[in-house]
């Protein structure tokens, strides 16, 4: 790929206290782009002067408006078009991911040849998945099928002319702006491409199941959010994800609990259904290239999970009924600068865990 072709690319970074996961960042990003563009939301621990030292732009966000990774994102996009005019796409990147080296050229190579594709996106992988089981199970979800798509996640190659056309992201949302972005874009009648092509190291850094009790409580609001803004639409969206958290998260269990006494304790039967929801998760996963092992523990947090994304959807709902304005629900603590991590510590399945898809 030439260089002129990657004069095509701009890089926007957004984080916030990523600490030395930012220095991995912008070293990762190839010289040749156009422009780099860093968004910072609030750091304290000295990141806009490292990115500044890196050679990035930097915008930091006005603190009087929350804090959304769809604002950074949109605003630092917006700065790309004043640094460089003939750019016509955008590779958006998490400040904790690194890309991989031969990325932007696999990408920029698919989004050209195909003009109707909005946004190309590859393989994100956990970079420490064997230091916890957290960490495990937030690789496994990222797998996900190569081909036309409809959705991608944080890092992505974005067709500008595409994503202008829509409006760019819903800076209103505190999570799952990506999955809504790519409704519109297909709305619009273009397409998502996922590529079976590396892309980013992530460091998800969760260590504590109560770090994936929040993360997972994060997917649940997301859902209901995105259910309440276009769950009328063609394709029901979110539709059957909140159905499906309402079902197990607290139909079936109430219905357990509340028939106990008509049915003399049969009624606890019910909660058979777990088993029979895992085993059904177990055997997609199996199907998916897991070995058994691997699919029962990633089908165990799966049915675990609906309890926490059920707690999300009640705050997006309590907080609507109440006017309460959306607040980030973050599931990482601190900062990553001073961290040291072994990836063999801790082999095989002794592990893996993390958020239900």
């Amino acid at each position: 790929m030439s260089e002129v072709s990657l004069h095509q690319i701009a890089v926007v970074v957004i984080g916030r206290n990523e600490g030395e996961g930012l220095r991995r960042c912008l070293g990762s990003i190839d010289e040749r782009v156009a422009a780099i563009v860093y968004v910072d939301s609030g750091s304290t621990d000295g990141s806009v002067a490292l990115a500044e030292s890196m050679g990035a732009q930097v915008v930091e966000l006005d603190a009087a408006v929350p804090f959304t990774a769809a604002r950074a994102r949109n605003i630092g996009i917006a700065h790309v078009g004043r640094l460089a005019s003939d750019v016509a796409f955008v590779q958006v990147v998490d400040g904790d991911c690194e890309l991989i080296g031969t990325w932007l050229e696999r990408a920029l190579e698919v989004i050209v040849q195909h003009p109707k594709t909005a946004i190309v996106c590859g393989r994100r992988r956990e970079r420490f998945p064997h230091t916890s089981m957290y960490n495990r199970l937030t690789d496994m979800e990222w797998d996900t099928p190569v081909g036309e798509a409809t959705e991608c996640g944080g890092d992505a190659l974005l067709r500008l002319e595409a994503f202008e056309a829509v409006s760019g992201y819903n800076a209103s949302l505190i999570a799952g702006e990506e999955p809504e972005l790519c409704l519109r874009l297909r709305q619009a009648g273009w397409t998502i491409r996922r590529i079976a092509a590396e892309m980013t190291l992530h460091d998800v850094r969760m260590t504590r199941f109560g770090q994936w009790w929040t993360r997972t409580v994060r997917s649940g609001y997301a859902f209901a959010e995105s259910r309440a803004l276009h769950g009328s639409s063609r394709e029901r969206y979110c539709v059957h994800q909140v159905r499906s958290i309402i079902e197990w998260g607290a139909l079936l269990p109430l219905a357990a609990i509340a028939l106990i006494w008509f049915t003399w304790g049969a009624s606890l039967l019910l909660l058979a259904g777990y088993v029979m929801l895992w085993r059904r998760v177990r055997a997609h996963r199996i199907d998916h290239g897991d070995t058994p092992a691997l699919a029962g523990f990633y089908a165990r947090y799966v049915v675990i999970g609906k309890l926490a994304q059920l707690v999300g959807c009640f705050r997006y709902w309590i907080g609507q009924l109440m006017g309460r304005q959306a607040s980030l629900i973050e599931y990482k603590n601190g900062t990553a600068s001073s961290e040291v991590r072994n990836e063999t510590k801790q082999p095989g399945l002794a592990a893996p865990a993390g958020r239900p898809s």
